[in-house]
């Protein structure tokens, strides 16, 4: 399965690790410890699910929640609250603010793994099916064979995850230091460049006859699929 970037939001350091190691072989976690650092961990990253506990310091999850359901870029991330409130009227507040679930502590690693694959399933429904397409491109997952007008197109590895990564988020920009992170990691030694040559290896594959270029340059900030 594609990896996805989990945010857990949480105060208690016990909690916080205890999510992470119970969803870490599926997902890449991030973490943040008050709303503040959230907001930061969202500006610079793809997140695709936040798991957000109520009692923060200083501003609370549910003020969090309501924030970045204001956000153009935030709006359509997924939230579920993992919380030690368990009033109705709280959970009540809390779906009606946009949280897409809401689980109260103690909770069971295996409850929360199903939340979590429910969630991601009716958000991205295109990330559990065996295809995906995006105008003329159709990927199959299974198989790794990608095509475009029906004409079977030949990737590397790299430039198929790039693809990938461009078709499940289209439109949104990605920057060069953001695709060296997720796909070489930023430890290793490759530089920026590596980025912009699978991009233009990628663009040349895929740009077949009567097609039209698909991914575009964003001046001086990195790539989107458009």
């Amino acid at each position: 399965k594609l990896m996805l970037n989990i945010l857990i939001v949480e105060d208690d350091v016990t909690i916080r690790e205890l999510l992470s190691y119970n969803l870490k072989k599926n997902f890449k976690i991030l973490e943040a410890n008050s709303a503040e650092e959230a907001m930061e961990v969202c500006e610079h990253n793809n997140i695709h699910l936040i798991l957000l506990d109520w009692m923060l310091p200083e501003m609370s999850g549910l003020s969090f929640l309501r924030t970045i359901k204001k956000q153009k870029n935030n709006l359509d991330i997924p939230v579920i609250f993992v919380t030690a409130r368990e009033d109705e009227k709280d959970k009540i507040a809390g779906l009606t603010s946009g949280a897409d679930d809401y689980i109260t502590k103690p909770f069971s690693h295996l409850e929360l793994l199903a939340r979590v694959e429910a969630v991601l399933k009716r958000t991205y429904p295109n990330l559990y099916s065996d295809n995906l397409s995006y105008e003329d491109i159709k990927i199959d997952i299974k198989s790794h064979k990608v095509y475009r007008k029906n004409n079977l197109i030949k990737l590397s590895p790299k430039e198929y995850d790039l693809l990938v990564n461009f078709v499940i988020n289209p439109k949104l920009v990605f920057s060069r230091e953001q695709l060296l992170d997720k796909f070489w990691g930023l430890e290793s030694d490759v530089e920026l460049r590596t980025v912009d040559v699978h991009i233009r290896r990628l663009r040349k594959a895929i740009n077949i006859e009567n097609c039209k270029e698909i991914i575009r340059t964003v001046r001086s900030t990195g790539y989107a699929l458009d």
